[in-house]
């Protein structure tokens, strides 16, 4: 059996489909019986992220062209190498010559279509749904991205499966939160600051975070907003509200981009608490992290979050800026609860697992022999 991984998310800016990747992959190339073949421009980035097996190999594309690699080489690489099945975030190649994997993490652009621009709405729904219809195994994150995909695109609820995110073990692993201050004070310059997660966009809902920075300070002169995340759509509300703070709150926020893994932990563990008011999600796994952490966690309860119960006491409207204003007062003036943290990273921990998400997509696969 041979499987072919376009992989070409890692020749980008980090995102939630590069740690799917990674993660599932991780584990499946444990597997002896199956070859992998894994595509991207930069093949040096896959082989650091992928371990070199003997059943694994990686093909290095000869363009960054999202048409030339999806209209003319991955085509010719299926054929090449005698592929039997290729897996495919969101869009597969017209020319379908072996059988196809296509995880589609969400469609929000469909349901909250003001959040996006009319091109990527047209583009994207075209695409999408082509590449899902043709799908030989369709696959999704949530439950609520399953509803959403059979709701616009008319597939029936039994050709759609549900092969969720997890979360890494590295997360849950014990810590010395006043040596992760120490470490992310001396080499970041920040402390005591309530942490983002997530790239820039309209709907990640950046803007209603920065809103309420003018009251937490009236409650803690020293608290700081950190985002971490790359702008992928431009946020007109972030920009606007950011250029309307004064000038002594200004300093008051940092924006990160491009961390190494191993410092996003150690910026968990050390932040006060995490704060998520993203509109819409295809899943969601940065209160995730969050929680395994056991740091307080402050999440939207919209879309595919509201499946995250262990947050209910946390949970919040984010369209209602005066609820998150409060939540955000209460919770500076909270002591927190180290056992319900424990409890909220162990129930993390059973549910939601990359060992068991591999498992669930590789049991798609009619393997040979």
């Amino acid at each position: 059996m041979k499987i072919f991984i376009d992989a070409h998310v890692f020749d980008n800016e980090y995102q939630g489909t590069r740690t799917y990747i990674k993660e599932i992959y991780n584990i499946l190339v444990k597997r002896n019986d199956i070859e992998f073949y894994f595509a991207a421009f930069d093949i040096e980035n896959l082989r650091a992220n992928f371990p070199l097996e003997s059943n694994v190999y990686f093909i290095k594309y000869k363009s960054k062209s999202k048409f030339y690699r999806l209209g003319i080489e991955i085509p010719i690489l299926l054929k090449k190498y005698k592929i039997d099945y290729a897996h495919f975030q969101y869009v597969s190649p017209l020319i379908k010559n072996c059988k196809t994997i296509i995880t589609i993490h969400d469609i929000l652009f469909l349901d909250f279509p003001k959040e996006f621009s009319l091109f990527y709405k047209l583009s994207k729904k075209i695409l999408f749904y082509i590449s899902s219809v043709r799908a030989d195994i369709l696959t999704t994150v949530s439950e609520y991205s399953k509803q959403r995909i059979e709701h616009h695109f008319k597939i029936s609820s039994k050709n759609i499966f549900v092969v969720p995110n997890g979360v890494n073990e590295l997360y849950f692993k014990e810590y010395d939160k006043f040596i992760s201050q120490k470490y992310i004070y001396e080499k970041y310059g920040i402390k005591n600051y309530i942490l983002y997660v997530s790239r820039i966009e309209p709907r990640k809902n950046h803007a209603s975070l920065l809103k309420v920075l003018p009251d937490i300070c009236e409650i803690d002169k020293s608290i700081s907003i950190v985002f971490v995340g790359h702008k992928s759509i431009n946020s007109k509300d972030f920009e606007d509200t950011l250029d309307s703070l004064p000038d002594n709150l200004k300093g008051c926020t940092k924006l990160l981009n491009h961390i190494p893994n191993n410092d996003l932990i150690i910026l968990y563990q050390a932040a006060r608490l995490f704060f998520y008011p993203s509109k819409a999600e295809g899943f969601g796994i940065p209160p995730l992290e969050a929680g395994a952490i056991k740091i307080p966690t402050y999440c939207s309860n919209t879309t595919a979050m509201g499946d995250f119960r262990f947050f209910k006491n946390t949970f919040f409207n984010p369209n209602d800026q005066k609820e998150i204003t409060d939540i955000l007062i209460k919770a500076l003036n909270s002591t927190p609860d180290k056992d319900k943290l424990n409890d909220i990273s162990l129930e993390i921990k059973e549910n939601y697992s990359w060992d068991s998400a591999a498992n669930s997509l590789i049991s798609l696969i009619p393997l040979k022999g």
